[in-house]
């Protein structure tokens, strides 16, 4: 989804389709930036790419004349939408329908193209990237218990023009399995996978890791098709997991850390409901595995209706 960081830019994922009509759309990070009046976007994440790397590719606002909603002229594109600029049109794909309407709306806002309601007068405030964000529906999430299992899963009010589908659809490139999990019953166990940004123990570097949490561990892999793991963190050696209290120190977005005795894992989500959905699938994973007494008698959970904050034991 689309959030707000630090420098109070509208940023997030989207896959573009770079070439026109190529059909064949790669994965970018977007940071619309109204103060410059430009959308740009780059490899990965700024914040994980090495000083002074350079954008792929940038538009300025004032070139965009409109931005719709593009699933029915490009069927095939699941979650397309486009920006008319000029004599081209920039083709992308957002990772569920509430991604897609969300950025349709911000670039519609950033841009200056209203259509207002029967009745509705035209009014002189800009909204900022926190109101126009603030406004839309929040996501939340709701835990299943199945085959002993929490199951985290987005839950999200049903709004105009939102059916059953859209508001099923899962974030494409962030919850699917490793293609040797996708079938059969070994990914049964399986409660949340996709991709981070995790903090190197010895150089302090950090490269984006494919996680993969179940009712034992978490794991993360070079990517999600590799076969061996990196690394496998015991669910019963984890005391805390929360959204880190450095983030501002490290100049990180989205950071929470998972605390064992012998180390600190920081660990960089690509968006705040994406790092609460680890912090609340992780937490309801080691509850379901110690036990409902233990989680009433020795496990601390700050939680509200919509994220576990912290997990302490």
């Amino acid at each position: 989804m689309p959030y707000v960081d630090r420098q109070n830019r509208i940023c997030g994922f989207l896959d573009i389709e770079e070439n026109e009509s190529s059909g064949r759309f790669l994965r970018r990070y977007f940071i619309l930036d109204t103060q410059q009046g430009n959308l740009l976007w780059y490899m990965d994440n700024p914040q994980n790419l090495p000083k002074g790397a350079e954008k792929v590719g940038s538009l300025k606002l004032t070139y965009i004349s409109k931005v719709s909603d593009a699933t029915k002229l490009r069927p095939k594109a699941e979650f397309c939408f486009v920006i008319n600029a000029g004599m081209r049109k920039f083709y992308l794909q957002a990772n569920d329908q509430q991604d897609l309407v969300e950025w349709i709306s911000v670039l519609n806002n950033a841009t200056k193209i209203t259509v207002p309601k029967p009745g509705e007068g035209h009014t002189g405030h800009t909204e900022t990237p926190q109101e126009v964000l603030g406004a839309m529906k929040q996501v939340s999430y709701k835990t299943e218990i199945i085959g002993g299992v929490p199951i985290i899963t987005a839950t999200q009010e049903q709004g105009e023009g939102h059916n059953e589908a859209e508001r099923g659809g899962l974030k494409r490139g962030q919850n699917h399995l490793p293609y040797y999990l996708s079938r059969g019953a070994q990914d049964q166990a399986i409660i949340k996978a996709g991709y981070c940004v995790k903090q190197g123990a010895l150089m302090k570097n950090w490269k984006r890791r494919y996680f993969m949490l179940d009712e034992n561990a978490v794991s993360y892999y070079k990517s999600d098709l590799e076969r061996e793991a990196l690394r496998v963190i015991p669910l019963k050696e984890i005391h805390k997991v929360q959204e880190c209290k450095q983030s501002e120190l490290m100049m990180r977005d989205n950071l929470f850390e998972m605390v064992t005795s012998s180390r600190t894992f920081y660990v960089q989500a690509d968006s705040p409901e994406d790092m609460h959905s680890w912090i609340k699938a992780i937490s309801g994973a080691i509850v379901a595995q110690r036990g409902p007494g233990r989680s009433a008698n020795t496990v601390g959970i700050l939680s509200d209706s919509k994220d576990i904050k912290s997990f302490t034991t």
